[in-house]
């Protein structure tokens, strides 16, 4: 079985919005978009393509899926790290609008989406990856779909925008799996889903306690 692995961008301040240009999302007014580019470098570079090097077919959101449809296709070269596994692989996009895709290799997916996903991850060779797509990752976050998340948090403070983590978002804990640091400052950290967190409670010092009459 697959795993289902999520890769997103965020801020300090746990922004997820047009991370990568200024008319990437414009939603709510946002007018920020490209905050991470600034802070892109040969080390993050290589991360993402040790990414791609694992995936066996990718799972967009529409908006993710139209910027990269918009894109990807003109970088012809098959040994692209990029290019080459997103032109190449399946992809599967969860929509009630798109109904025509032109790019090779795409499948509309209109039912349940725990059935769907599911289903994907028992018949894909490799990784199942999302990548942005932040709407569909918290949908998938809130099913509990997600088996890993890659974290790249950039030492910004954007003060608005949307959130990957909103107020609402299913509780859920994580095991740290490994991570880095870039020259740039992004700090790079992978999580596996562990299930519901577990509570505790911190003893109070014995002069905290009320005394006993």
């Amino acid at each position: 079985m697959a795993k289902l692995t999520l890769t997103a961008f965020v801020s300090l301040d746990g922004v997820h919005q047009g991370p990568g240009g200024p008319q990437e999302d414009t939603r709510d007014g946002f007018t920020q978009g490209g905050w991470t580019v600034p802070y892109s470098d040969d080390e993050s570079g290589r991360f993402v393509s040790d990414l791609f090097d694992r995936v066996g077919a990718f799972l967009l959101g529409r908006r993710t899926y139209d910027i990269f449809a918009a894109y990807w296709p003109r970088v012809t070269d098959p040994q692209d790290p990029i290019a080459g596994p997103l032109n190449r692989l399946p992809k599967y996009v969860p929509s009630t609008t798109l109904t025509d895709p032109a790019w090779a290799r795409t499948t509309v997916l209109g039912g349940d989406l725990t059935e769907e996903v599911g289903a994907l991850k028992n018949t894909t060779d490799g990784e199942l990856q999302v990548h942005g797509s932040a709407v569909l990752a918290q949908s998938l976050l809130a099913r509990g779909l997600v088996d890993t998340i890659h974290l790249l948090t950039f030492p910004v403070v954007l003060g608005a925008g949307r959130r990957l983590f909103a107020e609402g978002a299913l509780p859920t804990a994580f095991r740290h799996e490994g991570g880095r640091i870039t020259a740039r400052g992004v700090s790079i950290q992978t999580y596996g889903r562990v299930g519901r967190p577990e509570y505790g409670e911190f003893p109070l010092p014995e002069s905290a306690l009320p005394e006993t009459p």
